[in-house]
């Protein structure tokens, strides 16, 4: 209860929320994000009302990086039903219908299903670097970037080595596609995750139809028989109805079997659209910035780049409007496993604390660190990181003996390090002339007010906004997305957001500090200089 809020007011509000719940008036979002599936309910006027999440991690099997379809439907059956329990513990009643169901996941990686509907090969997700050969042909044949983990490299990559269960490929989709396909029965995705499988036509909004036909003649009789367009999904804009939920979906999703059935559902999205989404930043020369286990900035052009660049992705908004994507592999989960080990060494000083605790102190210590980083080096390499040129990736923190060690600087060193590619790619933009109004961020990372923030601004020299809703993440950005389709025959996009979900909002604005830019600029000079140990201990070990 905010100071301006009375017992009367809050349980009148709540009683409102009650009814919307029970009258289906409220509308779900979730999101498979990497390391979590989170459920978020929202009201009508977007604000969320309950959540639910179940944690998961991917798997190296064979030397990809994977996750289960069985441990798929585990997670979002626990994700749900855990939303269902806040809503009764908050509410008292159980919802059995929405008014609408948006779903979204982590975009790019490989999903290929034969004519039965059976996965042909584990799912290949965005974080596999091995399409190395497909991704340059590719590049060249278009003249246009394909990275790495999109799912046209993927499939590519598969015909170059021969595998056996190409011919049997009758469809591709992505992860959440995979998901909406299995509560709906449509083969369809949003334009935004669509644009992470195959580049997208702006104009048109669909697949471009000249590098579809250039694919088809490069394959010729090595694919799977048909032609490209027929394994991929249909594409679909925000605001059009992508199916509704049948009685399969909903036992799917709820198997005690009080959801209903026919729920219209938004087209599924990925992760990087929904974050456009959450931190209202789908109009041009508007960005906003993701951090999670990835990271990745997207930024809405006012028109197209003069040159093709290997780090930068071509993208689009849920609208169809072009993005340049700056995507790396690795974000804060380095960060999350130093807050971890300092955790353990906490409890072992018998004086235990939560993870938020130890994380919000870390973070917090970060600021008395000196600008930049005391001479320090931390690269949060995981996994293998294209913008880099690496392959495969390993965790490093590096000093010189008359660097200045401090748990102030190691802090700061490990934030610079969550934001050390993602300068390299926002370098290339600035070199293009592209200019932004201010970076909208959004992400776990930044629930410890101001310290992140400061020193994302550093990092991008940029603004950094951070809004009310900002630890609330893709769940509740697709959640609005579902909610629009109630008025897209009236506005735009962007327009909804602005005077439907964020008119009331509270954003808070960081400027950059000019002695933070000075020192980071000295670190990222440092951090580049030093890619040739990490090059060398992703060769050596």
């Amino acid at each position: 209860m905010t100071e301006n809020e009375t017992p009367e007011g809050v349980e009148e509000s709540k009683a409102a929320t009650r009814g919307h719940i029970a009258a289906g008036r409220t509308t779900l979002g979730i999101e498979l994000g990497s390391t979590r599936i989170k459920a978020c309910l929202i009201d009508p006027d977007g604000t969320p009302v309950a959540g639910g999440s179940h944690e998961w991690e991917n798997q190296f099997v064979d030397r990809v990086w994977t996750y289960s379809l069985e441990a798929v439907w585990t997670g979002l059956q626990d994700a749900y039903a855990a939303l269902v329990a806040d809503v009764e513990a908050s509410y008292g009643v159980r919802p059995r219908s929405f008014a609408a169901i948006g779903v979204s996941a982590m975009m790019h990686g490989y999903l290929a299903f034969d004519e039965h509907d059976e996965l042909l090969v584990p799912f290949r997700t965005w974080r596999n670097t091995s399409t190395g050969p497909a991704a340059a042909a590719l590049s060249e044949l278009f003249g246009h970037n394909i990275p790495l983990r999109w799912s046209i490299a993927h499939l590519y990559q598969a015909i170059l080595d021969d595998e056996p269960h190409v011919p049997a490929i009758a469809s591709v989709t992505t992860l959440a596609g995979y998901v909406h396909r299995r509560l709906t029965g449509r083969h369809v995705l949003g334009v935004g995750d669509a644009s992470g499988m195959f580049p997208i036509d702006t104009a048109t909004h669909d697949y471009d139809t000249r590098m579809l036909a250039a694919f088809d003649v490069l394959v010729g009789d090595r694919g799977p028989g048909r032609p490209l367009v027929d394994l991929l999904p249909q594409v679909l804009v925000a605001g059009q109805e992508a199916g509704r939920l049948t009685a399969e979906g909903a036992a799917l999703l709820d198997p005690s079997g009080t959801l209903t059935a026919d729920v219209p559902l938004c087209p599924p999205e990925g992760d990087a659209g929904t974050g456009m989404v959450a931190t209202n930043s789908v109009a041009p020369r508007t960005a906003n910035i993701s951090v999670g286990t990835s990271i990745f900035a997207m930024v809405v052009l006012e028109k197209p780049l003069a040159q093709v660049h290997h780090e930068l992705d071509l993208v689009t908004t849920p609208g169809g409007d072009l993005v340049a994507m700056v995507h790396c592999n690795n974000g804060a989960s380095e960060l999350a496993a130093w807050a971890d080990l300092f955790g353990q060494f906490a409890a072992a000083l018998g004086s235990p604390a939560g993870a938020d605790a130890v994380f919000g102190a870390l973070l917090r210590e970060a600021l008395a660190g000196d600008a930049d980083g005391g001479g320090l080096l931390a690269y949060n390499y995981l996994s293998g990181e294209p913008i880099t040129g690496l392959t495969e990736g390993r965790p490093l923190f590096v000093r010189t003996p008359d660097s200045r060690l401090t748990l102030a600087n190691f802090m700061r060193t490990q934030v610079y390090g969550a934001f050390g590619t993602l300068s390299l790619g926002m370098r290339i933009l600035a070199g293009e002339g592209v200019e932004v109004d201010a970076m909208y961020a959004h992400g776990g990372l930044f629930r410890t007010a101001g310290v992140a923030q400061r020193l994302l601004a550093a990092a991008v020299d940029a603004p950094v906004a951070v809004g009310s809703a900002a630890g609330e993440g893709g769940a509740w950005g697709i959640a609005v997305l579902a909610s629009y389709l109630g008025a897209a025959h009236e506005q735009d996009l962007g327009t909804y957001l602005s005077t439907r979900i964020f008119a009331r909002a509270q954003v808070d604005v960081v400027e950059p500090d000019p002695h933070d830019v000075q020192g980071y600029a000295a670190y990222l000079d440092r951090y580049v200089a030093g890619l040739a140990v990490e090059r060398a201990a992703a060769d050596a070990l």
